[in-house]
């Protein structure tokens, strides 16, 4: 489990084929400081498993499953990842709740200086994760846990402020580049209990939700 709160930004060392996927090695520092192998890392928001280490490097295989379903295939060398290690017990859920499973990818359209140091991010995703993400409700772009802003006819936006900027690989995206999403966990769960005929008795209503909050 992680909290989108990215700990550094890496860069992609090589890609190697193998006969089913991919194996990544990712050059890092600060998320190599207790991994061990077996580890789980997030790189751009998806959940791998760490095979090997150098002193300054992991390694970990991409299942065809996870390059279909991610744009961890359209990495080349060099390309800057966002890398987030598991919370761990004692630590602090700065953002929210993020599995490392992505959902979708979404298709990056601008990030817009506001001046300051703070940006518009704008990304269109599709439909069929449209019902999961509301205005204010949180989301995970590439690993980074964001406040929706705005959700328009498949836009999403988001305002990125000056830390995350500096400390995360946006910056390096251009349009029409795909970007990992993950909804929010909550969401899915609700959908799920309002629309089990089972569910459906319990005094779990629409208004019940409202009245605790979501």
């Amino acid at each position: 489990m992680f909290t989108g709160i990215i700990e550094e930004t890496g860069s992609v060392e090589r890609i190697g084929t193998l006969a089913s996927g991919a194996r990544l090695e990712i050059r890092c520092r600060t998320v190599l400081a207790d991994a061990t192998a077996g580890a789980s890392i997030a790189v751009n928001g998806v959940c791998l498993t760490a095979v090997s280490f150098t002193r300054e490097s992991f390694r970990a295989d991409v299942s065809p499953e996870t390059l279909r379903r991610s744009s961890l295939g359209a990495l080349g060398v060099g390309s800057p990842v966002n890398l987030e290690r598991p919370l761990s017990p004692l630590g602090r859920l700065g953002g929210h709740l993020v599995q490392g499973h992505v959902d979708a990818t979404g298709e990056f359209l601008a990030l817009d200086s506001l001046g300051d140091g703070n940006w518009w991010l704008t990304v269109r995703i599709p439909e069929e994760i449209d019902r999961y993400v509301v205005e204010k409700g949180s989301i995970a772009i590439d690993g980074i846990s964001l406040t929706v802003a705005s959700i328009d006819a498949g836009v999403l936006a988001a305002t990125i402020v000056p830390h995350t900027y500096a400390t995360t690989a946006l910056g390096s995206h251009r349009a029409q580049d795909r970007v990992n999403i993950e909804c929010d966990i909550l969401a899915k769960y609700v959908e799920k209990l309002l629309g089990n005929p089972k569910a459906a008795k319990s005094t779990l209503t629409m208004d019940r939700l409202r009245d605790l909050g979501y």
